[in-house]
């Protein structure tokens, strides 16, 4: 177990250094971790509910952070080019991550066009029927993807990557909300001329 949590770790470490530069994006996974985490205790009660808060809040918000405020330009702070960091990525990357919330933007409109989903449910009589049939779809697109990613990485690289993977991401939400916690004060307080020095400071800290 020792080389289980190891692996873990250096996952997790990769994964803040190389996509985690952006003050904003990091705010922005704050809220992600903390809307994933009601998602996880609604779970209990409403899955379908949980998994329109874990898409729609949740992923989107991160997501944002990554697409839209990460820099893809060259990595000074780890001398490595944005084209290198997708390539070692072990889980999802950028492109992969497009493919996957095109799935999840999409998917909706197979309840339109077979309000059944061919039978495996029954049609809506309600706007509130139609929300959860959707939140369904999307907790099984949610799941799908972690178990395709999952084996996939038993396959091309071994199973103990895949099992540590599966497991940071299931875990992700609590370690970012100890990991990002002040954020958004320093959001507030840091200009972005001292962004790359301050980052690299909190980045060996972190290590």
């Amino acid at each position: 177990m020792t080389g289980f949590f190891e692996h873990l770790r250096i996952q997790r470490w990769d994964d803040h250094r190389y996509y985690h530069h952006s003050m904003v994006n990091q705010s922005l996974h704050l809220l992600s971790a903390m809307s994933f985490v009601c998602a996880y205790i609604l779970m209990f009660r409403d899955a379908a509910m949980a998994a329109l808060l874990g898409w729609t809040v949740s992923m989107t918000s991160r997501q944002i952070g990554h697409l839209v405020f990460e820099p893809k330009t060259y990595d000074t702070v780890n001398d490595a080019s944005h084209d290198h960091k997708e390539a070692i990525k072990v889980g999802y990357n950028l492109r992969r991550k497009i493919v996957l919330m095109t799935i999840w933007a999409l998917s909706p409109l197979l309840l339109v066009i077979e309000p059944t989903a061919f039978g495996l449910c029954r049609a809506p009589t309600s706007l509130l029927g139609f929300a959860r049939h959707v939140g369904s779809l999307w907790l099984a697109i949610g799941v799908g993807g972690l178990l395709f990613r999952t084996v996939q990485l038993f396959v091309i690289r071994d199973v103990q990557t895949g099992l540590v993977w599966a497991t940071k991401i299931i875990t992700d939400p609590f370690n970012d909300i100890w990991l990002y916690r002040g954020a958004p004060l320093a959001l507030l307080r840091r200009s972005g001329a001292q962004h790359d020095d301050e980052f690299a400071e909190h980045a060996i800290e972190l290590r």
